[in-house]
């Protein structure tokens, strides 16, 4: 990204801390040219801008922070997305939360067919504490995957996978039941890469039909059922 001048940041990343948009989201916002600093359109994301004092606005909306401190967990239902607006017109986990979303911004990723707990906050950094492969925040997942993955399949994905994207590696595997038609497993990674655990058992040759995430750190999915979210607390974070 390169350095900025003194009190002045990329736009995506003062989007971002204004609690507006996930960089990502921003990212997205600033390409399709719905972004302007002192009234001019800037489609650059990593263009220099100092939040305090340049006019950034989306749409044509003054862009400032959002309300107070808020993180929601949220079982996110099968076949939809974890973006604010998709071109294919898919339905979003915002779409599912409707006024509820306003100010929040996924923490992290689920792809579309993974359903189970999604964290969305309007702390920044919170989300990007908790994203961080540095943090090692354990992400629990129940996993069903074809065929019967022996023990020492188990062993490998412990121990590690390189594959095209890179080294893929999961914390923990326990297998909980299995037949030459499935196995049922709990996954931990400490990493949330993009499709990690679906890469990783594409690569032993025993593809996932169903994954859910129960744990995200100290929070658990509970009895939450698809569509259902709950306030989270900053005690249940520690923060």
């Amino acid at each position: 990204m390169g350095k900025y001048p003194r009190g002045r940041v990329a736009l995506e990343r003062a989007l971002s801390k204004l609690g507006l948009a996930s960089r990502r989201d921003a990212a997205e916002l600033i390409r399709e040219g719905r972004v302007t600093v002192n009234g001019q359109a800037v489609v650059d994301p990593l263009a220099a801008v100092h939040p305090e004092r340049d006019r950034l606005e989306i749409a044509g909306r003054h862009a400032v922070a959002t309300r107070a401190w808020r993180t929601i967990a949220l079982h996110k239902p099968r076949g939809t997305v974890t973006t604010r607006r998709d071109p294919e017109g898919r339905p979003t986990v915002f779409d599912v939360l409707g006024a509820e979303a306003d100010g929040l911004i996924a923490v992290g990723r689920l792809d579309l067919a993974t359903t189970g707990l999604l964290l969305l906050t309007t702390d920044t950094q919170l989300a990007e504490r908790l994203t961080n492969p540095r943090n090692r925040v354990v992400r629990r997942y129940v996993v069903t995957a074809r065929g019967e993955v022996s023990d020492e399949d188990g062993a490998v994905l412990e121990r590690g996978i390189g594959t095209s994207g890179g080294p893929l590696r999961a914390s923990r595997v326990t297998i909980r039941k299995r037949s030459r038609r499935e196995t049922h497993l709990i996954v931990e990674l400490t990493e949330g890469r993009n499709r990690e655990i679906r890469r990783l058992f594409d690569a032993i040759g025993k593809p996932v039909t169903r994954l859910l995430r129960v744990a995200y750190g100290p929070i658990e999915l509970g009895r939450l059922q698809p569509g259902e979210w709950r306030d989270v607390t900053r005690a249940e974070l520690s923060v």
